[in-house]
């Protein structure tokens, strides 16, 4: 695989430093971004591929919704930017049954693209704190977990994926594997 541009949006989560260390270590050129650039200026950087930071809160999520909506290019959102994403279609969040960080087994509804390798089932690092509660209309669940129904989706026709996991740190199991399923899709867009 060539080496892409991978731009990781900070949304003040406490591994936004990892993610861009983990494209890093998998031979990515990376750069980490604030959530209010504008969208102009994250085209002029000619990225492959946006991963949406995780992040304390909705409020902190800059413009994110805005490069939702108007980058045509593979978007992953982690956590708070699976959040954004959902928010964004027309989706709800909300506070979730289980707060603080914890190991979670997911399983894998629909491996698609994105979670390719990764099922039936898999134990992942994840927050639920705030999580997807409904659905966004455009939108195909993927995976869920006794305490989420919504741990991963995607969109039908655009390559944007959220997982509410954090593929990042080493807790979660075959995190490198999502990360590179989504270079893969970076490459092929």
């Amino acid at each position: 695989m060539r080496e892409l541009k991978i731009l990781v949006i900070n949304n003040y989560g406490q591994f936004c430093h990892l993610i861009h260390r983990a494209v890093r270590d998998l031979d990515m050129d990376t750069k980490i971004v604030a959530n209010t650039t504008p969208v102009d200026d994250i085209l002029n950087e000619e990225p492959d591929g946006i991963i949406l930071s995780g992040g304390p809160t909705m409020d902190r999520a800059g413009i994110c919704a805005e490069y939702v909506e108007s980058i045509d290019i593979p978007i992953l959102g982690i956590c708070l930017g699976h959040q954004v994403i959902a928010k964004t279609f027309g989706g709800e969040v909300a506070s979730g049954m289980a707060g603080g960080y914890a190991d979670i087994e997911v399983e894998i509804v629909d491996e698609d693209e994105i979670l390719k390798g990764l099922g039936p089932k898999t134990s992942v690092w994840a927050s639920h704190a705030d999580e997807v509660i409904t659905l966004p209309e455009d939108f195909i669940q993927l995976a869920r977990s006794n305490i989420c129904e919504y741990e991963a989706m995607r969109h039908i026709d655009r390559p944007i994926f959220g997982v509410q996991w954090h593929p990042e740190v080493a807790h979660t199991e075959k995190g490198e594997q999502l990360l590179t399923n989504f270079f893969e899709i970076c490459e092929t867009y």
